[in-house]
């Protein structure tokens, strides 16, 4: 799938009519499925340095309501951060790039197997947090993030690659993300958590809605189409999309106008 950001150009037209097309939805059609950094919050220095307004917490429990549970966070984080992220709610989630789903509000998550602690502890050595360099340790991940050192990237994606090569017989893959570097378990995306929401109740027999905007949910856009689903995201062009939003204030609200409407 071909993605670039949109031209500034544009921005202000795409997200206006972004905003009435979402706004025109029927909450009792549909399941919302969200994105969370850059879709959600903005992207902070860190990702443990964020903020997720309370009025858009009250929105996703009013709309979470009004849907009959079928609202989920999308996300590459564990869903236990997105649980103290958004406390009180704690959201139907797919956490970690698809490796957690959590079906029902408050629920346990099912997870795949983590990767061995000697190549996670090897990932991890890199990181360095007086020089910028930050990581995450998700057991069935190791995410490492480079925000506040770009100079870094190199080194970080030659240490990955080492690091691999030192364990030839684990299987794993490298997902690029927004000054992120992730190592994962392979086959296990977006697109298929979406899909396994989307066979269960309360989500299935629903219009899925997904609102992205990273190459990492390039592949929840491309589940929605064998799902009949509409996708949204925020500044970048994915193919097929029904509408651009601007940036997070503008999906945060749109959806404090979905929840007030109805």
């Amino acid at each position: 799938m071909n993605s670039s950001k949109l031209d500034d150009k544009h921005r202000h037209d795409a997200n206006a009519a972004a905003l009435r097309s979402f706004t025109a939805l029927d909450p009792a059609a549909i399941a919302l499925l969200l994105d969370v950094d850059g879709t959600l919050i903005d992207i902070g220095p860190s990702p443990f340095e964020v903020d997720v307004p309370g009025t858009l917490k009250s929105s996703l429990e009013t709309l979470y309501d009004m849907m009959g549970g079928a609202l989920a966070l999308v996300s590459g984080r564990p869903i236990r951060d997105l649980d103290t992220l958004f406390a009180p709610l704690k959201l139907p989630a797919v956490g970690g790039h698809g490796a957690e789903i959590r079906l029902v509000e408050g629920a346990s998550a099912s997870r795949v197997a983590d990767l061995p602690q000697a190549m996670r502890a090897r990932l991890i050595a890199v990181a360095d947090p007086t020089v910028g360099i930050e990581y995450e340790d998700k057991g069935y991940s190791v995410a490492l993030h480079y925000r506040k050192a770009p100079q870094h990237e190199d080194r970080l994606r030659t240490h990955v690659g080492s690091s691999r090569a030192a364990f030839p017989d684990e299987a794993t893959e490298v997902l690029p993300g927004k000054m992120m570097i992730e190592i994962k378990r392979p086959g296990i995306d977006k697109g298929g958590g979406v899909r396994e929401l989307m066979s269960h109740k309360p989500f299935r027999g629903r219009m899925p809605v997904f609102i992205g905007d990273d190459v990492t949910d390039e592949a929840a856009f491309a589940a929605l189409r064998g799902l009949g689903g509409k996708g949204y995201s925020v500044s970048r062009e994915f193919d097929g999309l029904s509408g651009i939003f601007s940036a997070p204030e503008d999906v945060r609200r749109a959806l404090q106008q979905l929840a007030e409407a109805n």
